[in-house]
């Protein structure tokens, strides 16, 4: 996508209360606080789900996918205020190895970064339908779908974006894999499903669903303009778990 016919910064009229530009973070400091908030425990995605290791990525770090189709490690751009990705283990059952979610959420200086961020990760899979990522693992086949406003995501996402594919480990598979990312205002939200021995498609779904509408609700509960109605509402937090 040329950036000269890029995506609109504004959501529709369904997309999720009006965005107040007064509680919008303007430094890294206050953004990585928004980031904490959004951010899901494991508590998020039901019963029996456990932090993963590592739990959480470093704040001052970003992932690239560079020429050749490989995930690496790259400092914070200057489109980015601050993000943070958790990771967690899906119990697994009989006939079922454990899966794994990772959930991201990335606070931008204004509303038009964060969609052009959904671009961008359009872009990479066009451009990159088989990805390398970190130990050996691998993504490919992947095929992407966007959604208007009001499909699926409702009243919750001004932008909703999802991948499907299959996931290599180095062990076995291809095995299903999920990502979808959704934005409201400067603050873009992701989770990804990568499944495993045993766990079909459809019992990721749930849990890619969940997390990224928990993200969204609190996202727009911090930056909702007052008198929106979803706007200040009390929440406690996500328990982090063993």
């Amino acid at each position: 996508m040329a950036r000269g016919a890029g995506p609109s910064a504004g959501g529709g009229p369904d997309a999720g209360p009006p965005l107040d530009p007064a509680r919008v973070p303007r430094t890294a400091e206050r953004a990585g606080e928004l980031v904490a908030r959004v951010l899901p425990g494991p508590d998020a995605f039901g019963p029996g789900i456990r932090p993963d290791r590592p739990y959480e990525s470093e704040p001052d770090r970003w992932p690239v996918l560079d020429r050749w189709c490989d995930w690496r490690s790259a400092p914070l751009p200057r489109d980015v205020l601050a993000t943070r990705t958790r990771t967690f283990r899906v119990p697994g059952g009989p006939g079922r190895a454990e899966a794994r979610l990772t959930a991201t959420v990335t606070v931008h200086p204004d509303a038009l970064d964060s969609a052009w961020e959904i671009a961008r990760s359009m872009e990479e899979v066009m451009r990159c339908p088989d990805q390398q990522l970190r130990e050996g693992r691998r993504l490919t086949s992947l095929f992407t779908s966007v959604l208007d406003y009001g499909e699926q995501a409702g009243d919750w996402a001004q932008d909703a974006f999802s991948e499907t594919g299959q996931y290599h480990d180095g062990t076995g598979g291809p095995y299903p894999y999920t990502w979808s990312q959704g934005r409201y205002g400067p603050v873009t939200v992701a989770v990804a499903a990568l499944g495993a021995r045993g766990v079909p498609r459809e019992a990721l779904a749930p849990y890619v669903a969940q997390g990224q509408a928990r993200m969204l609700h609190r996202a727009q509960l911090a930056l909702g303009r007052a008198g929106s109605g979803r706007e200040r509402a009390e929440y406690a937090p996500d328990r982090e778990g063993a």
